[in-house]
C-alpha cells in the first residue's frame, strides 16, 4: 500500500484519532461502488480541518488516508458487531441509508480485503498502540480522543435528529467517570448546542479496545453532528460561519480533558 495514514507526534498526553476522515479508494473499491456512493457520503468530512488547532495545542494526531468504504478502522479485525440493530461492519456492504454499497458481484475479493486488513487497518492500530504506550510511559497516563462526525438525520441508523455532541465512553468503561463528568459540564455550558453521553453512539472499537482506565489510558469518542460545522448535502461544504464556534467548544473539551489529567496525575 502507499501512504495509509498521517501521524503527528505532539508533546501532551493526548492522542486524537480520526479513523473515518480518509478519502482514498483502492481500484477494486473504486470500480465497484454504486453511483450513490461515489461522492463518499458517509465520510467524517473535514475532521482534520475542524481539529487543525490541536497540533498547535500540542496533541498527537493520527488520521486515516483511506475511506471507510475500503475498510472501517473503527471495527474489530474479527468483524464482530458493536451495535445492536442497523450498523456497518469491518468491510461495509451498505451505505448509512441501508442501500447496497457495491454493484452486484463487484465487491472486493476476500484476498483483496485481507490485504486491506494487513496494509491499512493494522498500521493504523499499531500507530495508536505505540503512541499510547509512549504517552503512558512519559506521563504516567494517556488520553485518547476518537474524533468522528455524522449527518444529524439518518433514519436508518437512529430516530429523530442526533444531538450535536455525542460523547461515548462505552457506558463508563473506557475512561474515568470524573473525566466524563467534566466533559459533560463543558457541553452543558456550550450555548446553542445539545449533547448526550452514551446515547446512540457509545464508542466504537477504538474507544472500547484502547480505553483502559485501570491502567491509566482514558478513551472518549465524540460523534459530532455535521450540521454544527458543514452542509450535510453534496458537495458537503465546510461552513466557517458554523465551524468557528464549534471549534471553540472542541478546544474547551480537549482543554478540560487535559486539565482533568493534570489534576488527577499531576502532569
Amino acid at each position: 500500500m502507499d501512504k495509509v495514514l498521517s501521524f503527528h507526534q505532539g508533546h501532551l498526553p493526548l492522542l486524537i484519532s480520526m479513523p473515518h476522515a480518509g478519502l482514498k479508494l483502492t481500484p477494486a473499491v473504486d470500480n465497484g461502488l454504486v453511483e450513490a456512493a461515489r461522492s463518499l457520503p458517509d465520510t467524517d468530512w473535514h475532521i482534520p480541518r475542524l481539529y487543525d488547532f490541536a497540533r498547535d495545542l500540542g496533541a498527537s494526531v493520527v488520521a486515516a488516508e483511506y475511506s471507510r468504504f475500503v475498510i472501517d478502522l473503527n471495527r474489530p479485525d474479527d468483524d464482530k458487531p458493536l451495535y445492536a440493530g442497523a450498523t456497518t461492519g469491518l468491510y461495509p456492504s451498505t451505505l448509512f441509508d441501508g442501500e447496497p454499497l457495491f454493484k452486484q458481484g463487484q465487491q472486493p475479493t476476500a484476498e483483496e480485503r485481507q490485504g486491506y486488513l494487513e496494509g491499512i487497518w493494522r498500521p493504523y492500530h499499531n500507530t495508536i498502540r505505540s503512541e499510547l504506550a509512549r504517552l503512558r510511559e512519559q506521563f504516567g497516563y494517556a488520553l485518547l480522543w476518537d474524533a468522528h462526525s455524522i449527518r444529524s438525520l439518518i433514519p436508518h441508523l437512529f430516530d429523530g435528529k442526533l444531538p450535536d455532541f455525542n460523547l461515548g465512553t462505552f457506558n463508563g468503561a473506557s475512561c474515568d467517570p470524573a473525566l466524563a463528568e467534566r466533559l459533560q459540564g463543558v457541553c452543558g455550558q456550550a450555548q446553542g448546542y445539545s449533547h448526550v453521553l452514551n446515547g446512540r453512539f457509545k464508542g466504537g472499537h477504538i474507544t472500547r479496545h484502547y480505553g483502559d482506565p485501570a491502567n491509566h489510558v482514558h478513551a472518549v469518542q465524540l460523534e459530532l453532528a455535521q450540521s454544527t460545522y458543514m452542509n450535510e448535502v453534496e458537495p458537503f461544504a465546510y461552513r466557517e460561519d458554523l465551524a468557528a464556534h464549534t471549534q471553540q467548544v472542541l478546544a474547551q473539551l480537549l482543554a478540560a480533558a487535559l486539565g482533568w489529567g493534570k489534576a488527577r496525575y499531576g502532569v
